[in-house]
């Protein structure tokens, strides 16, 4: 994570800060709403906003759940090898608590015959229905170790990985991630960065992966004096953070972070929080949010859903920009300075954007310097 110069808001009579954290902690009475939407797309399609959307109602419930969680291939997002899921957490969707992931296959699988977004869906698939369950998950890392789980003894899937970053956000405003491998997120605070994940990599281009990995490719490894990346759910580096009205969140895999700098991505969201007024510059006061933002979080073109495409729009246009270096190429010019790389990552892109809404809106927040 990486802390921010950023001002300090609360809205309880006195900033009243936690003993591990730098964000004033929530009025116990205060409660939290979360407007949600991804967009995506596959390397190889041109991007289209209307089509390359989900719109995250807990409300939309199927009356007859499927015996398997896991969708046909034909019903995946096109999202390639990248795959997402957003779910109600528990049984009961008017507690307003969510549960959200992003899971990247890990695409040198395909060197072996295995298709990776077999494991990265069919791993989102088993979280969303874990989340969903009578019986939810108590922390991000136990969600990521349940559908881990689940994958493992699908016999379908064979072979496969997948990074993974899970986030849970409760009723009181609380957010926990899960973050193994460099999928990541980004927290955006009042037109500032309050908060980022760091990838984990074993090696350049190499990130923590969770993995099936069949008996008999484990046993030749060993006979050449080689190993399986294998992480597990326990090595997933855990965070907490405190929000606040008119935050955003961006879940993305590294089809995002490659291509678009922390910078680029403040940027592009302070852009869409201004057109849709509830990011305000105010004098003295700085930042400030738009008390009542339900008018432009509903209905069929959301901010959310703004943001989720816009963000995706852009980062598909670094992918294939030949000339524009990105942070992918930052990174082969540190590790391998004399090779010569040019321009974006062409890859998988998959972007979850939360946006949140404190009850009764922001009328008494603050700036505390």
């Amino acid at each position: 994570m990486k802390p921010t110069n950023a001002l300090l808001f609360s809205t309880c009579p006195a900033t009243m800060l936690g003993p591990s954290s730098s964000s004033p902690q929530q009025c116990p009475s205060t409660k939290y709403h979360y407007h949600l939407a991804a967009s995506y797309i596959a390397k190889s399609r041109p991007f289209d906003p209307q089509t390359h959307l989900f719109q995250f109602n807990p409300y939309n419930r199927l009356s007859q759940p499927p015996k398997s969680p896991k969708r046909p291939k034909s019903s995946r997002p096109e999202s390639g090898q990248d795959a997402f899921f957003i779910s109600q957490l528990g049984a009961s969707p008017s507690s307003g608590e969510v549960a959200l992931g992003v899971a990247d296959g890990v695409g040198g699988w395909m060197d072996s015959g295995v298709d990776p977004a077999d494991f990265s869906h069919a791993f989102c698939d088993y979280m969303a229905a874990n989340a969903s369950s009578s019986d939810p998950p108590s922390t991000a890392r136990e969600l990521m170790q349940r559908g881990y789980e689940a994958v493992c003894h699908d016999e379908s899937i064979k072979a496969g990985g997948s990074t993974a970053i899970v986030g849970l956000l409760t009723s009181n405003g609380k957010m926990e991630v899960a973050n193994l491998g460099d999928s990541g997120f980004i927290l955006l605070r009042r037109g500032g960065v309050h908060a980022s994940s760091e990838p984990q990599t074993h090696a350049f281009n190499t990130p923590y992966q969770l993995s099936v990995v069949p008996p008999s490719m484990l046993l030749r490894a060993a006979a050449f004096g080689g190993a399986q990346l294998m992480d597990q759910p326990r090595d997933a580096e855990v965070t907490r953070h405190g929000l606040r009205h008119g935050d955003v969140v961006v879940f993305a895999s590294d089809g995002l972070w490659d291509n678009l700098f922390e910078g680029d991505i403040l940027r592009i969201v302070s852009s869409v929080m201004r057109e849709r007024g509830v990011w305000r510059v105010n004098g003295e006061r700085g930042c400030v949010v738009e008390e009542d933002i339900k008018s432009v979080t509903e209905g069929k073109t959301t901010l959310q859903g703004r943001l989720a495409t816009e963000i995706v729009r852009q980062a598909k246009i670094a992918s294939v920009d030949p000339k524009l270096d990105g942070p992918f190429a930052k990174e082969v010019k540190k590790y391998y300075p004399h090779e010569v790389w040019r321009g974006g990552k062409e890859d998988d892109i998959c972007v979850v954007v939360v946006v949140v809404e404190e009850e009764g809106g922001a009328g008494s927040v603050k700036a505390k310097l």
